[in-house]
């Protein structure tokens, strides 16, 4: 079984060579060199042990290293996650603070994910709110799932430029948490975010059975 700082290691390197490739042009004979390197590397990662993800959560979980809802800081939560997990080769470039109760995420949106020319693609916005507002349940120690995510582009957002993103919980109804966000680039405010989070019983948002 591979450590998580190896995984982190190969994911943001891969990353780096999927906004590299979507940056340049380089000539044929180079692209069929990295279609080749690239074949022989899927060989050999699809050779290795299958990697069973909610297996590997329930594991921690019964042996009392993880909580079957595990509190998102900078350096925890679901590492491989989508869109913002270190282990993941597919993620954002995203680097977490807290301030009191408001969740502050550094976030670059590199080459790969731009949209119009300069500008990142709409949809690669919303999925880095999505998980940004998903650090405030890690603040409440509430498991939850997005149940509605709603975006205002302002002005335009830039790709390769760092952006601040800033969520809070604003109220709560029953089950619904209620959030917001906003992104700035710089001192221009280019994105809004509402959120709604539905809280579940931490032992389904795991994946373990439901000791009811």
């Amino acid at each position: 079984m591979s450590s998580d700082q190896a995984r982190a290691d190969a994911a943001a390197a891969l990353r780096d060579l999927v906004h590299a490739f979507a940056a340049h042009d380089p000539g044929d004979e180079e692209l069929r060199t990295i279609a080749s390197a690239a074949a022989s590397l899927t060989m050999q990662l699809d050779g290795a042990p299958p990697r069973d993800r909610m297996a590997l959560i329930r594991a921690a979980v019964a042996s009392g290293v993880a909580p079957a809802f595990p509190a998102m800081t900078a350096g925890s939560g679901f590492s491989d996650r989508a869109v913002g997990g270190a282990t993941n080769p597919t993620s954002v470039d995203v680097d977490v603070r807290f301030e009191a109760e408001e969740v502050i995420a550094t976030v670059v949106l590199r080459s790969a994910f731009e949209g119009a020319p300069g500008r990142a693609h709409g949809g690669i916005v919303a999925a880095a709110f999505d998980d940004v507002t998903g650090f405030v349940i890690g603040l409440l120690h509430e498991p939850a799932f997005t149940g509605e995510l709603t975006v205002r582009y302002v002005k335009p957002v830039p790709v390769n430029e760092p952006l601040e993103m800033r969520a809070r919980l604003r109220g709560r109804e029953r089950r619904k948490l209620f959030i917001e966000a906003e992104a700035h680039h710089g001192d221009e405010l280019v994105a809004t975010c509402k959120a709604i989070y539905i809280t579940v019983d931490p032992t389904r948002f795991a994946g373990a059975p439901d000791p009811r």
